[in-house]
Formats: structure tokens, sequence, C-alpha cells
């Protein structure tokens, strides 16, 4: 989904750990499981939970709202409610934070074409932009490579820009570049950048909060960027000390403890305010 400007709702810019950051993905865990609403008391104080004081709580709620994700929504109590348009956009984060799909060497994979006209080149950034945040890597400045399960997201991404007009899509089996596998998807996707979120990512966990509430938004925070920026390349086109693995075995194992005890610190919380 988009906003006005063509902005992806789900804009991965926010850094980690960040207000804005904490808040959205605090948002995209619990308000489905909320029925959608929740007290504007509740929402500040589950924030304050975070670490985050009411002040900038109130500020970066207020840009969530106008980024489209919230709606103002008086019940019994100030609040807000999610966006419906926003709950496609969650459902898909949802399965690319926890089940990232990592290629087989077998998988297929979809190219992306595109000749878009100087009069709509803010369009040809934003497409740029965007196939970038869902993983996918730059084999020439108009030929784009990523995941064949990533297509359905290519095409809506086309269509949120109006752009498939000029887009071409094929299906691709195995690349056959002049150099080996390794080479070539070091030079489509910047894998030591990735190597270097990977390892950040691993490191962080060491300071997680102890409370399971904040450990759980925490750990979910640092790591949903991750399953977006990494399209999970099949094991021939990486290097064979890629840390990719270990982080994903790592977040499996901190996150399915905690996230019981943190819903039910939520409803609690909810249910006081």
């Amino acid at each position: 989904m988009a906003d006005a400007v063509g902005q992806p709702l789900d804009d991965i810019d926010a850094r980690p750990g960040s207000t804005a950051s904490l808040l959205r993905t605090l948002i995209g865990l619990y308000l489905r499981p909320l029925g959608g609403w929740i007290s504007t008391a509740g929402l500040v104080a589950l924030a304050s939970d975070l670490g985050i004081d009411a002040a900038p709580a109130r500020t970066g709620i207020t840009r969530l709202k106008q980024k489209g994700l919230l709606q103002s929504e008086r019940r019994q109590a100030p609040g807000y409610r999610l966006n419906p348009d926003a709950v496609p956009m969650l459902e898909r984060g949802d399965r690319r934070i926890f089940a990232m799909h990592e290629m087989s060497d077998a998988d297929g994979w979809c190219l992306v074409s595109f000749s878009i006209p100087e009069s709509a080149r803010s369009v040809r950034h934003q497409l740029r932009r965007r196939l970038q945040w869902i993983g996918a890597g730059l084999v020439s400045s108009a030929l784009w490579i990523c995941p064949g399960h990533l297509r359905a997201e290519v095409e809506q991404i086309l269509d949120d820009l109006d752009a498939r007009r000029w887009a071409t899509l094929f299906q691709a089996d195995a690349p056959s570049p002049p150099g080996s596998l390794v080479e070539a998807a070091a030079s489509w996707w910047d894998l030591e950048a990735l190597r270097a979120e990977h390892l950040t990512f691993q490191r962080s966990l060491a300071t997680l909060p102890a409370e399971p509430f904040a450990a759980y938004v925490h750990l979910i925070d640092r790591w949903r960027v991750l399953p977006y920026t990494d399209p999970g390349l099949p094991p021939a086109m990486l290097p064979a000390d890629w840390p990719g693995r270990r982080s994903v075995e790592e977040f499996t194992r901190r996150s399915r403890p905690l996230a019981g005890p943190a819903l039910a610190h939520v409803r609690s919380v909810v249910a006081a305010a």
C-alpha cells in the first residue's frame, strides 16, 4: 500500500530502536489481536513499557496517523483503530518476519525489466527504491532480479505506482552469469552490507531488555527489516561463512518463548487503561 505521495505504508527506513520504529512494531504486532482498536491511554502506557516517554509517544502516534497506519476513533475512551487498508500490508509483513523464506538452489526467479519515461522519473525512483526494500538485486540499470516467490509483491508495487504499463516480468530458472554465482550475487546485491546487518542484529541480542514484553517488541523491531532487505539467497550464491542462517535460528529460538507472555502483558495493560 502507498500513501498520497507514493511512499509505502510499511516504510522500513525508520531506525530500529527509534520511537517511530518501536511504535510501528508495537501497532503491527498487537492491534489486530486486540480487535483493531486501542485507547490512547493504553497505547501510551505500552510505549512507556518500551522506554518511550509520553510526549514523544503521542507525537509518534500522531505521525503514524498522518502516515495512514492509524485512524482516530473514540469508543469508551479516546483511541485509535487500525486503518483497514493497512491490514494486507501487515499480513504480508507477518509472512516475512515470522517465516523468512530461504531459497533452495532449485527455486525460480523473477526478472523485472522496465523503461519509464523521463516525465515519470519520480515513479522510476520510487520503483527502484521499493524493489530494493523487498530484497531485489540490480543486474543492470533497468533489470532487477528477485526470488520467484516475490512476484506478487513486485506486481503490487507496480500497481501501487501505476507503473505496470512500463514493466515486463519474466520467470527464470537459475541465472547463468559469466563468472561464478557467488560473484554474480555479490555484484547484484550488496552482500557486505547485508552481512553487516546480520552481525549487528546478532550482537544486539545481548542487550535485549529482561522483561518479556519489552524484550519481544525490541527483538521484532531489530529483526523485522532483515527479512525484507535479505532475499534469502540459495546456498550456491552465498559465501561459505554467510551469517544469515544463524540470524534466523537465533530469532526463532528467542522469539517463541517471549510471544505468549508479551501478549498477556499487552492485554493486562489495555484492560487496566
